[in-house]
């Protein structure tokens, strides 16, 4: 396992789409505990591909010491709504409210290219749906209800 730098907004590739992952071999597992470990050590609750530079459909999030890995992910139904404050490791401090579907069921695949469908509510609902924006090129900002107050702290889109 290693540490990976994390991408932040405005540098390279950010914002573009991820494409999907084909080869579920050492590599992908590589990048997977790779993002495991960098996700720890900058504290995160998940963390996509695009954030360390790699333009695939990967996530993985740990909400209430569960920890998901989420290979080309779809969320194929949602419900509710719900509006929290969130962050991101790709754009530092700032923290906007964003509305989210309160309950969603993804699918998706492990690591070894098995399918299989996830519920969640709440925060892991609302973390999901973050990092399945990253792999858009969407980041929280464009989303968030407080966007102009970041725009005033000379943040960037």
């Amino acid at each position: 396992m290693a540490l990976r730098d994390i991408v932040k907004i405005g540098q390279e590739n950010l914002r573009k789409k991820s494409k999907p992952v084909r080869d579920f071999d050492e590599n992908l597992w590589e990048l997977l505990d790779d993002m495991k470990q960098t996700m720890h050590q900058n504290d995160g609750m998940g963390l996509a591909a695009p954030q360390v530079a790699v333009l695939r459909r990967v996530v993985i999030v740990e909400v209430n010491g569960d920890f998901i890995e989420l290979i080309n992910p779809e969320i194929i139904s949602q419900k509710g709504e719900d509006i929290e404050e969130e962050g991101c490791l790709s754009v530092g401090n700032f923290r906007g409210r964003v509305k989210r579907p309160y309950y969603i069921t993804v699918k998706a695949y492990d690591r070894y290219g098995y399918q299989f469908t996830l519920q969640g509510e709440k925060w892991l609902a609302r973390c999901i749906c973050h990092e399945i924006d990253h792999l858009d090129g969407i980041l929280f900002v464009d989303k968030s209800l407080d966007k102009d107050k970041y725009l005033k702290q000379g943040g960037k889109i």
